[in-house]
């Protein structure tokens, strides 16, 4: 078992000629089953930071309820993960499991990209969301300065003393 507990989730819902709506995590965890490629990804709502905090507060109030819904997670499997065939190029799995946010549960399928580095297993993934398949719902006055789909963005680094018996 592998574990990272300090992954970055950036996520970004700008429409062009607005201010930009995106926010960052630090804090996010994940732990990966080395032998079996099963992954799950916790994030606390309240650890994304916007750089205004005036759209934080409305987006922990308004859109996401983190007082009701105070956590997302993602639990999967990287298909075809072999710890033995990544090395320092970066290779791509693909990963399938289930996005759990604001109460709704929705299918993920996409690619994710994993190197060896100095300093352990990094993974990385790029993929898109539809605020409506999570009951997020944008007040019609803002609807033109936010978008309904949601690029987000992971990176967790795996360090290598959590390797299980691997060097």
């Amino acid at each position: 078992m592998m574990i990272a507990h300090k992954g970055i989730i950036n996520f970004e819902a700008s429409v062009p000629l607005f201010e930009e709506v995106k926010a960052k995590n630090e804090n996010a965890t994940c732990t990966l089953n080395i032998e079996t490629g099963e992954i799950l990804s916790i994030v606390f709502i309240k650890d994304f930071h916007f750089k205004i905090p005036l759209m934080e507060k409305h987006f922990n109030e308004n859109y996401l309820e983190s007082e009701s819904y105070p956590k997302a997670t993602f639990k999967g499997i990287i298909v075809g993960f072999n710890l033995n065939i990544i090395g320092p190029s970066p290779k791509e799995f693909n990963i399938k499991g289930t996005l759990k946010l604001h109460g709704k549960s929705k299918k993920i399928n996409t690619i994710t990209i994993l190197k060896k580095t100095n300093d352990g297993l990094e993974i990385i993934s790029d993929f898109v969301v539809n605020s409506k398949d999570f009951n997020i719902k944008i007040p019609e006055i803002l609807s033109a300065k936010v978008a309904e789909t949601v690029n987000i963005k992971t990176l967790f680094l795996f360090n290598k003393p959590t390797f299980a018996n691997n060097p």
